[in-house]
Formats: structure tokens, sequence, C-alpha cells
């Protein structure tokens, strides 16, 4: 290999990443391990890895919790299971999430290097999308955020005041309306208001649920 494969092991036992590094180290792989599925995850979003190995059971996020979130963003990208406790429910639900692999512990080095070899064909056979996609679908989001700034600080700015003075009528018409005397008066002046308020701020809540919504769908584009 001409270029080095990088591969990611997450295990809290540090052993693993080790055994690992000392069996690919040498045969063109660039071994990095993670302790946990967070740290994982963080380093999934800020590098490119040709591999994930996982343990199961780890400290908070799971192995197969991991795998589901990571196959969820990145499809292409192929794990492998690892663990000392196989079962047909991990099995079920990692084959599920769509894993290249279910290996159980102990490993033999000939285990980890024909699975990582597999793991990569099967890689190759399903490509992560062109960089011009990921560009696009990138300037995409930027566009939308940037055109919908705007509007999220005049909706801001039309809000608070309304809220404001809402509330001060609130509590005005809570201490009138224990005056028997002007109570109807109060009622009869605030009706027209109470209107109004309805007229006008009923657009704007429908149309900024509009815009979230459809926002939130393109966002997730």
């Amino acid at each position: 290999m001409s270029t080095l494969k990088k591969i990611l092991v997450v295990d809290d036992d540090p052993v693993i990443g080790k055994s690992f590094h000392r069996v690919l180290s040498g045969k063109g792989y660039a071994v990095i391990t993670a302790g946990d599925g967070e740290e994982a995850l963080q380093k999934l979003s800020t590098e490119t890895y040709d591999v994930v190995f996982t343990d199961i059971r780890m400290p908070g996020m799971s192995g197969l919790e991991m795998t589901e979130r990571v196959k969820a963003s990145q499809p292409w990208l192929p794990v492998v299971i690892v663990t000392g406790y196989g079962s047909t429910e991990n099995e079920e639900r990692a084959a599920a999430a769509g894993v290249a692999g279910f290996l159980r512990k102990p490993l033999s080095p000939e285990m980890i290097e024909s699975t990582a070899v597999a793991a990569l064909a099967e890689a190759a056979a399903a490509p992560a999308p062109a960089a011009e996609e990921v560009k696009a679908e990138s300037q995409v989001k930027n566009v939308a955020l940037f055109l919908a700034a705007p509007f999220i600080g005049l909706a801001y700015l039309l809000a608070f005041p309304v809220i404001g003075l809402g509330m001060l009528a609130w509590i005005a018409g809570k201490a009138v309306m224990k005056n028997d005397k002007l109570r109807p008066i109060a009622l009869l002046i605030a009706a027209p208001f109470i209107t109004l308020a309805f007229v006008t701020i009923g657009p704007i809540v429908g149309l900024g649920a509009l815009v979230w919504i459809g926002g939130k769908a393109l966002l997730k584009a």
C-alpha cells in the first residue's frame, strides 16, 4: 500500500488498541485509538478514516449505539464490531446497522488483518460521496442559514416588545379585574386589543413554524 489507511480502534481497554497497532502498523495502516464512543465520534467528525473497529461494552455510549450513529452520518464507512460478549441479539442489531463484520475476542493477528482487508474491500465497493457533492451540500446549508438570519432577527425584534407589553397588560388586567366596577370597562377596552393581538401574532407564529420546519428539513438534507 502506497498510502496509509487510517484505522480507528474504539475500546476502553488500551491493550486492544496496542494489539491492532502491533499487527497493522507495519503493513500500511495508521492505527488511531479512542477510549469510548464519544471520543470516537469526535475524531470521526474532524478526520477521515477508512475502517472503524469498536468494542460493544464501554463506559457511556455502547459500541452498537456508536455504530448506528456512524452509519447514519457516514454510511459508506465500514465498521467492525469487536467484543468478548457476542450474542444473537447483538449480532442482529449490528447487522441491521450495516456493519462490515462481527469479531469475538480473543483476536488473533490473522483475524485482525483479514478483517481489515475485507472491510477496506467493502469500502472500495461503496465509495464515499464525491468531494463536489459534500461541498455543494455544505454550501446549501450555509445559504439557508444566511437567508434565515434576518428573519430570525426580525422575529426577535417583533416578539420581545409584544411579549413585554402583553405581560404588563396581563398584570394590569388582573389588578383591574378584581374591581367589580372597573371589570366591564376593562373588558370593553381590552377586547379590540386582544383581537388585534391574535390577528397580528397568529400569522407571524404560523409563518415562523413553517420556516422552522422547512429549515430543519433543509439542514438535514
